[in-house]
């Protein structure tokens, strides 16, 4: 596997299946860990992030479990190739404009990452389709401990795991769940939500995490704290009260929108796929804006032109990265509205 073939893939998050998968999308569970023998990054010198950098990627490829991963250079490889990695969720934005030495292992179904130097010095990440946080844990907690006999962890017996923030000392764990609610915007709901969500300390953020918009009725929502709570005590309540709840709500207010305007629906999801279909020049926010409508009316049996998993393609595919990495060359914003647009009408012609 390399970066080509990841391009070309869709990526395990967005397969269109688990749990609660008509309004939960995608799961992440992270783990921040830094080395015992070395200062945070934020202090660390040049040669100090390259012996980092050498440690943990000798630690991981003689790890069992992370078999056939691909290791990418993030500092050494090109614009595009870090914003595709940025697009898959494989790295942060923080990670991709960060200095030194970095990398990311990625393991070859994408189901988990190890991004190098980026805020910690390790950074463990599992992905998943729909709510699947228990397994998802399973997964990071055993790469843990098997990098955990390889590598020195900074740990302190009162405090736990040492992190870079300190929203991240003791567990170091970050659970996060992205959600499509596009029906709680409709009924102009979604504020109540997210004000629910602070108040029970959880960020609510847009697709790629902190500091960006939110697009495409995307909703990430995270815990903001770990110091004084176990992993089972954090990731618990998002599996069992936090996200069915607010999938609950979702539900709720698309049925409400079938039952009292049901003309007024469909006439949005059709009307997104015919600019989607025939559209000259499209850019990257407006597609994904366009998309949402269309996936709630998958989900809601009201339009059956695609299915999750072609629609997850287009929405990846025809993000600014892998469409001029797809397409073979860099575009200027014009030559990949336009490309874009092809793509598009091309994916969709009936």
């Amino acid at each position: 596997m390399n970066l080509d073939d990841l391009a070309r893939s869709t990526g395990e998050w967005l397969r269109g299946v688990g749990a609660m998968s008509d309004v939960v999308v995608s799961s992440r569970i992270r783990l921040a860990r830094n080395l015992a023998d070395f200062p945070f990054l934020s202090t660390a010198t040049g040669t100090e992030r390259t012996e980092i950098y050498r440690s943990v990627t000798d630690a991981i490829t003689s790890t069992g479990g992370h078999e056939g991963s691909l290791l990418v250079d993030v500092a050494g490889a090109d614009d595009i190739d870090r914003e595709i990695l940025v697009e898959r969720h494989l790295i942060s934005r923080q990670h991709l404009s960060a200095e030194g030495s970095r990398g990311v292992a990625i393991a070859p179904d994408e189901t988990s990452a190890l991004m190098i130097n980026e805020e910690d010095h390790l950074r463990i990440q599992a992905l998943g389709s729909g709510l699947e946080l228990e397994s998802l844990w399973r997964v990071v907690t055993d790469l843990d401990d098997a990098l955990g006999e390889r590598l020195a962890f900074a740990f302190d017996r009162k405090l736990g795991f040492l992190t870079a923030c300190p929203t991240n000392v003791g567990t170091g764990i970050r659970v996060s769940v992205m959600l499509h609610l596009p029906a709680l915007k409709i009924t102009k709901e979604i504020e109540r939500v997210a004000r629910a969500a602070r108040d029970m300390r959880l960020a609510v953020r847009g697709m790629l995490g902190e500091g960006t918009d939110v697009t495409g009725d995307l909703y990430q929502i995270s815990n903001q704290t770990t110091l004084g709570k176990s992993e089972p005590d954090i990731i618990e309540p998002f599996c069992k009260v936090i996200i069915p709840k607010i999938v609950e709500y979702e539900r709720t207010a698309r049925e409400a929108l079938v039952k009292h305007n049901a003309m007024q629906l469909d006439d949005s999801i059709w009307r997104a796929y015919g600019t989607l279909a025939n559209a000259r020049r499209i850019g990257s926010e407006e597609t994904q804006t366009l998309l949402s409508p269309i996936r709630m009316g998958i989900h809601l049996n009201r339009f059956d032109l695609l299915d999750i998993p072609a629609l997850n393609e287009l929405f990846l595919h025809t993000q600014p990265a892998h469409l001029q990495k797809l397409h073979g060359r860099l575009l200027d914003d014009n030559d990949r509205d336009e490309v874009r647009a092809d793509r598009l009408r091309s994916r969709l012609a009936c």
